[in-house]
């Protein structure tokens, strides 16, 4: 899987893009960034995803259970604790 770097406007983070089995993958890492930042980015990047074929995948430094909140109701999402004590969250268009 062959990642690309894209640029989009409003966000502050390195943004990849990626193809596979037919999805659009988006990732990036948000370990390092300074609240709101990781929420801001996780927002904007999520009014990118066109259907439930696209996908965010964000790595935050806590779970992060306000922004739940905040979308749950256009999108779902995976949470997967990592061994580093980050998280990974996978979010998708309902």
């Amino acid at each position: 899987m062959q990642k690309e770097k894209i640029i989009l406007p409003r966000t502050t983070v390195d943004i990849y893009k990626s193809q596979e089995d037919g999805c659009t993958i988006y990732e990036f890492d948000a370990t390092e960034c300074s609240p709101p930042e990781p929420m801001v980015n996780t927002i904007v990047m999520l009014e990118h995803l066109k259907n439930a074929n696209d996908k965010l995948v964000v790595t935050f430094f806590h779970e992060p259970t306000p922004l739940y909140e905040r979308v749950s109701s256009h999108y779902t999402y995976e949470s997967l604790a990592l061994d580093s004590g980050d998280f990974r969250v996978t979010f998708s268009k309902k």
